[in-house]
């Protein structure tokens, strides 16, 4: 039976890009094992919550599984913590206590807008030759059929799936895109209405991202789609992630997982989540860059494929403390 003895929480700023935040948890028990969670880009209350609330949430609490805790302090960094924890005690790794059976995973990576059409398809070149076999394009109203067009051009048989980030107004722009033989076509709408329509005029699957299993509910309920795009991160634990899979899968929709952001914890969790039966489209967990990251090995793809940690127990990897202590710019410890 777990019983958390210890917790600390870190705030670190992370060294690339816009040097995005992350904040950590690490919780040990009675007999020193530990569990790591963490929460990437954070809302601006969440540590506050942490640090006033989740001791008296967790210190000296007997529990038998994480999902006995309900929705704790500080969003979903303290949940993944606790399944980190009991999967390490059991001697489990974190994909099989969620009910996961892939060892590994196909990978797509995310390819942003260029600075002309030669540019992305040299970028998408490189992908290719490192092993990559699907891209995600990103796309925007006067960015989407002149790349598209010229990357299957140059890669006839090559899975593509484009990603509009709620970009767009005109179902028939979006439309047209069909025509290059999609995988998917992401987040095209802010309205449901929308991409129902949309997924009954295209052959790609319309991909939805939702935050909850209501909203998940409410997309089926409209045929807004046949795939879905799987946050664990920004759903509230990880049980939440597992049931809209389920919900997903019951409904027939094929679903994808990302959540490539952080300092790798956040993505190992992606990773065992990812495993699960259900989620037979490409993953992507393939940024921020491996030097960024605390956890050894670094979460990641190699020749386009993702390996499911099998050998350690927990989320699979280590975590270099040395490191989080020196990138971090807060800490509270009781």
């Amino acid at each position: 039976m777990p019983r958390v003895r210890e917790l600390e929480v870190f705030r670190l700023v992370l060294p690339y890009g816009r040097r995005p935040e992350s904040i950590l948890v690490r919780l040990t028990d009675y007999g020193g094992m530990t569990g790591w969670g963490e929460v990437v880009d954070p809302a601006p209350k969440t540590w506050a919550a942490l640090e006033e609330m989740l001791a008296d949430a967790l210190i000296g609490v007997d529990w038998e599984h994480p999902d006995e805790l309900g929705v704790l302090p500080g969003g979903s960094a303290a949940d993944m913590a606790c399944w980190d924890l009991w999967a390490r005690m059991r001697g489990v790794p974190l994909s099989h206590a969620l009910g996961g059976s892939r060892t590994s995973l196909t990978a797509t990576v995310r390819i942003g807008a260029e600075r002309n059409l030669e540019s992305l398809v040299a970028r998408v070149n490189r992908h290719v030759c490192a092993g990559y076999a699907h891209i995600t394009l990103d796309v925007h109203p006067g960015w989407d059929i002149e790349p598209l067009r010229a990357v299957r051009q140059a890669y006839p048989a090559l899975s593509i799936a484009v990603d509009a980030r709620g970009a767009y107004t005109d179902i028939g722009a979006l439309e047209a895109l069909d025509a290059y033989t999609l995988s998917s076509i992401e987040r095209p709408f802010a309205d449901l209405a929308d991409h129902a329509e949309l997924q009954e005029r295209v052959a790609a699957a319309v991909l939805l991202e939702v935050s909850s299993l209501a909203e998940l509910d409410e997309a089926i309920l409209v045929k807004a789609g046949r795939a879905l795009l799987l946050r664990p991160d920004v759903l509230g634990s990880l049980n939440e992630a597992r049931q809209v899979h389920d919900h997903a899968v019951r409904a027939g929709w094929e679903i994808a997982c990302a959540g490539g952001r952080g300092t790798g914890l956040a993505r190992a969790a992606t990773v065992a989540v990812a495993s699960l039966p259900g989620c037979a489209l490409p993953c992507d967990v393939a940024e921020p860059p491996r030097s960024a990251q605390i956890v050894i090995p670094p979460v990641g793809a190699s020749g386009g494929v993702v390996a499911v940690p099998l050998t350690q127990p927990g989320l699979g990897h280590t975590v270099d403390v040395a490191r989080v202590r020196r990138l971090a710019k807060a800490c509270y410890a009781t």
